[in-house]
């Protein structure tokens, strides 16, 4: 009997002893770890999830997307959690459209609790990966960057990093207006994983569209006719622009080579350039109009003045010779232009006044500093300083050698022929969301009679025995510039490349489009009228029945 007495208070003792320790260790939890187990349980219980916002797209003036967003997932994986990853790796590579030995690579990363498998995975190949039911994986919500048109406008368009950052072009320059803004949505679930209550705590806000002034039909055109340049003269390169003189909105803007848009990473960086802002040039003879239109607003000149033309003209220590004998001795300032004579329009120069008012004039015109366009990326081309021109610069300047120009500041500045004098900034962004973008306004450089005259002669480079002939377009009178330029390597001008260009608008006497094409290192002719002076007129033909621009 005192046995079990003995057994039952033993017993009695081990029970009192547990319950002071459960009491101890309640107090404990619920006293002094009350604050560290209530954070534990809300993470446990409480999920915050990043709801992504949706990007902007990027649309043509008509309203045509050349940059989407799509829904897509990131497919990432705990490494410890996947039994098979042979297996797993060969099931998923060709649904995910991922190498197979990369997925294999990742996922014998046991030293790691993340990696990703994929980035951007289109959300229909994700939902099949996702019926996989493999375990250890994880599907994270996103959009996907898409061009619809693979390859046009690429260069301008840019692109979009993995992370969904604008990284080139207008992709980069709009970043923070396309991207909009991320939400937050709680998610509390009970002991067991399952929902109990979903709230927004931070609404998601998409990215705005920026509408563009480029035209989809016409972009295309332009694109097309420089492949076939691309084709014909094997250039390294070559840029082709179309734009409203009077307003500044940009109508195309190609480049050549083109990118295809979604996989820009497989082209050459220097192929990513857009060469329209970010390559600089000598402009060779189409520099003349404006050593023209400096001497006529100085009233120096008339178009009539004439000025007797030797076969050579000695300048410093050089001679200077025109790329052909005219067999004229005297060409007025019409017949300078219209035949692009060197020494005519070095003796233009000379006429205005030499050096110090020549340079103003450069700067006058916008060249040595951005033009404003909003395009990233644009270099300022380089003019040399006053104090460093040599015995030889006013040789070389008045018939665009010796500086350096990209081609929207040439644009900018033949616009300002064009319009009647007024030099503004280009555009090609017409809207973000629904609000207009502040449109240059512009500031008066030229007297209206001045570019009208300067108009004038420009139309004899395209009509009978101009350098540009070949430009005329029948029921409309043309006019523009025809450039043949000798490259400048290591200091010397190169024998073997030249940029040959065309620029020009029609129609002449009331311009309603102005476009350039510019070719890099032609292969088989080098001179503008031949080149860029062709591909100028499909592209300006099209332009004007498309743009609905009646015939003269």
């Amino acid at each position: 009997m005192h046995l079990i007495d003995r057994r039952i208070g033993f017993i009695f003792a081990v029970f009192l002893a547990l319950l002071a320790i459960g009491a101890t260790r309640a107090a404990w939890l619920g006293v002094v770890r009350a604050d560290d187990l209530e954070r534990a349980a809300a993470v446990q219980q409480e999920d915050d999830i990043t709801i992504p916002a949706q990007r902007g797209s990027i649309k043509d003036a008509n309203g045509i997307d050349l940059g989407v967003s799509e829904p897509a997932m990131d497919i990432a994986a705990t490494p410890r959690l996947v039994n098979d990853a042979t297996k797993v790796a060969a099931e998923l590579a060709p649904i995910i459209d991922r190498d197979e030995t990369k997925i294999l690579s990742s996922l014998a990363r046991r030293d790691t609790q993340f990696v990703y498998l994929g980035r951007g995975i289109p959300a229909t190949r994700a939902e099949r990966a996702r019926k996989l039911g493999i375990p250890g994986l994880e599907f994270i919500p996103r959009y996907r960057r898409e061009y619809p048109r693979d390859w046009m406008a690429s260069q301008l368009l840019g692109y979009v990093g993995t992370d969904g950052n604008g990284l080139r072009g207008l992709e980069y320059t709009f970043d923070k207006q396309l991207a909009g803004t991320d939400g937050e949505r709680r998610m509390v679930k009970d002991a067991m994983g399952e929902p109990l209550e979903i709230r927004d705590t931070k609404p998601v806000e998409p990215g705005k569209d920026v509408t563009l002034t480029l035209e989809a039909d016409l972009q295309d055109q332009a694109e097309e006719v420089l492949a076939e340049v691309g084709e014909k003269w094997k250039p390294k390169g070559a840029t082709a622009i179309v734009m409203d003189p009077h307003s500044g909105a940009i109508l195309a803007l190609a480049n050549w080579p083109r990118v295809n848009a979604n996989e820009p990473d497989k082209a050459p960086e220097e192929v990513n350039v857009n060469r329209a802002v970010g390559t600089n040039y000598e402009p060779g003879s189409t520099f003349k109009a404006f050593t023209v239109a400096a001497a006529l607003e100085e009233g120096k000149v008339t178009p009539d003045t004439s000025f007797p033309i030797g076969s050579v003209l000695m300048y410093a220590d050089r001679e200077l010779r025109d790329s052909e004998d005219h067999g004229m001795g005297s060409m007025t300032v019409s017949e300078i232009v219209k035949y692009s004579s060197n020494i005519g329009a070095v003796k233009i120069a000379r006429a205005l006044g030499g050096a110090k008012p020549f340079d103003r004039w450069i700067h006058r015109f916008g060249f040595g500093k951005r033009t404003g366009v909003d395009l990233p990326g644009e270099e300022r081309g380089q003019v040399l300083a006053l104090e460093d021109y040599s015995g030889a610069t006013m040789g070389n300047l008045p018939i665009g050698q010796g500086i350096n120009v990209t081609p929207m500041q040439m644009m900018a500045a033949y616009a300002a022929i064009a319009n009647g004098g007024i030099l503004r900034a280009p555009h090609i962004v017409d809207k973000v969301g629904t609000t207009p973008t502040k449109k240059p306004a512009g500031k008066r450089i030229l007297r209206e009679s001045t570019a009208a005259s300067v108009r004038k002669m420009l139309e004899g480079v395209t009509g009978e025995g101009g350098t540009a002939s070949g430009a005329h377009i029948e029921g409309y009178t043309t006019a523009g510039k025809t450039g043949t330029a000798e490259k400048a390597i290591n200091g010397k001008y190169s024998e073997e490349f030249y940029v040959a260009s065309f620029v020009g608008f029609a129609p002449a006497n009331n311009p309603k489009l102005l476009a350039a094409v510019i070719v890099d290192e032609p292969e088989g002719d080098i001179y503008g009228g031949q080149v860029a002076a062709p591909a100028w007129k499909q592209i300006v033909n099209f332009a004007l029945g498309y743009k609905k621009i009646r015939p003269e």
